[in-house]
């Protein structure tokens, strides 16, 4: 069933997608089971999402970039896709969309290896050269405090406590309000809620 065909039993869900300019798409199964439910959670979300996206600290460019970051971390053409118009029509450049992308990627490597390190808790592997290529972090085109935030938001999600603690302590110390980092990283836990059901 596409979006302007909506029965009534999927008007929460068509609101929701609405939202995110995604009237184009069949509402998924998962939206689907909860309209025809009348789950309070489907109104939860949708006032999630609004909240996220719209948090003072962020602005509307960087929380549609953080977004996109998530989007693409969890594997959701859907969601990055609109999330990547929204960044586009608030000002993203195609060589900003190209760093969250790229950001994404080297947080993936960096998730995996460092958590490794962590679990381990050998001097062994501490010390090893890690050998993972990170020019992209030198002179970000996303600028260093905006590149730090998608990589916390990322790192959060995959639970590199290394990296998020590291992370962390970069923002605090370029300056940034932990107000943004907090809202960051909600932002990045509701944009993976929204991906189980989009």
């Amino acid at each position: 069933m596409l979006f302007g065909a909506a029965a009534p039993a999927v008007d929460g869900a068509v609101a929701l997608l609405t939202d995110l300019g995604l009237e184009q798409i069949e509402v998924p199964a998962q939206l689907k089971a909860l309209s025809a439910a009348n789950s309070r959670y489907l109104k939860d979300l949708k006032l999630n999402i609004n909240t996220a996206l719209n948090a003072e600290s962020l602005g509307k460019k960087d929380a549609f970039l953080l977004a996109l970051s998530v989007a693409v971390n969890e594997k959701n053409n859907v969601l990055q896709s609109a999330f990547e118009t929204s960044a586009r029509a608030n000002g993203a450049t195609d060589a900003e969309i190209a760093e969250v992308i790229s950001c994404t990627s080297l947080m993936s490597a960096n998730n995996v290896y460092y958590r490794f390190r962590h679990f381990m808790h050998e001097e062994f592997y501490d010390k090893a050269q890690a050998g993972i290529r990170m020019s992209i972090m030198a002179n970000p085109v996303l600028g260093k405090e905006l590149f730090e935030l998608v990589s916390i938001v990322v790192s959060a999600i995959n639970g590199c406590e290394m990296c998020v603690t590291s992370h962390e302590k970069n923002l605090v110390a370029h300056g940034t309000n932990k107000q943004r980092i907090h809202d960051a990283v909600r932002l990045g836990a509701v944009v993976k809620s929204l991906s189980v059901v989009i």
